[in-house]
């Protein structure tokens, strides 16, 4: 099955680098590698000749890195280019050695052809002097628990389509024409992905956890709330409720209200807090 790689990139040239070694050491080779450069003059640097890539630009609106119109692009890219089966590996995300693998043998079974793949994620602890052991990484394993992991090669049907992610995804190139790709009125931070799996959903389309498709989540910094992105996060939020009827990223939505950064009116619509709450609430708020 022709397989790609689609990643979206802004200034993470050493993870895509560590990202691209992980792939040059799958058990099971990709026919491309799509590289999307979000406003990154960097990236070409990062072509080391040992995959074969294909880099493509899309421009930033606003300084709001626009997520979905980038893997839009980057999976028409891949599909211009013959790619049958695309995985979605988030710039952070070293693949296990069996990734690939495995999300192209699920994916090859009938009663999964149709379905969205989605492999567990473990979050890396910060690199040691010497970067990650590339070829240690299943030392390191333990899933995120928040999402399903399923023993060995098992693949399990989920029901629950608020816990897909996009950090590590896969579907024929015929289930991501039917979904429709990522609806491009979300840009910036946040939404995009519930969107995703909730247009998945409507059109009845599956879901599945793979078991032994697992990526590494490479550290970096975070705030908890992502109070950096907290515009982003109220537009899209606002985007997702005037689609779906209902409010996403309610933890983030939560912890934001909870410090004062925002105020929410009597149907729940979330609103910036006035230029004095904010003062007085980014007093004991950490950065990002």
């Amino acid at each position: 099955m022709n397989t790609a790689v689609i990643t979206t990139v802004h200034g993470r040239a050493v993870h895509l680098r560590n990202q691209r070694a992980g792939l040059s050491r799958g058990r099971s080779p990709i026919d491309l590698h799509v590289v999307v450069a979000m406003d990154d003059p960097h990236v070409a640097d990062v072509d080391d000749g040992d995959l074969p890539t294909v880099l493509v630009e899309c421009d930033t609106e606003d300084g709001a890195l626009p997520l979905a119109r980038a893997r839009n692009t980057g999976a028409d890219a891949a599909i211009a280019d013959g790619a049958e089966l695309l995985i979605f590996l988030d710039v952070d995300c070293i693949p296990g050695p069996d990734l690939t693998n495995r999300y192209q043998q699920t994916a090859g079974d009938p009663s999964h052809t149709d379905a969205i793949l989605c492999g567990p994620v473990t979050y890396l602890p910060p690199p040691g002097p010497h970067g990650y052991p590339l070829d240690r990484l299943q030392h390191l394993r333990h899933p995120h628990p928040a999402r399903p992991c399923p023993p060995g090669h098992q693949v399990v049907a989920g029901t629950d389509y608020r816990l897909f992610w996009s950090l590590s995804f896969a579907l024929t190139a015929s289930t991501w024409h039917r979904i429709g790709g990522f609806c491009e009125a979300y840009r910036g931070y946040g939404g995009e992905d519930t969107d995703f799996a909730q247009a998945a959903a409507l059109r009845g389309v599956g879901l599945r956890w793979v078991g032994g498709a697992d990526a590494f989540h490479q550290y970096h910094p975070v705030s908890d709330p992502p109070i950096e992105h907290l515009d982003d996060i109220l537009r899209n939020a606002a985007v997702f409720h005037r689609r779906w009827g209902w409010w996403p990223m309610e933890g983030w939505l939560t912890s934001f209200h909870r410090l004062g950064l925002i105020g929410r009116d009597s149907e729940g619509r979330p609103f910036r807090a006035p230029a004095q709450g904010l003062a007085a609430a980014g007093q004991g708020i950490p950065g990002p």
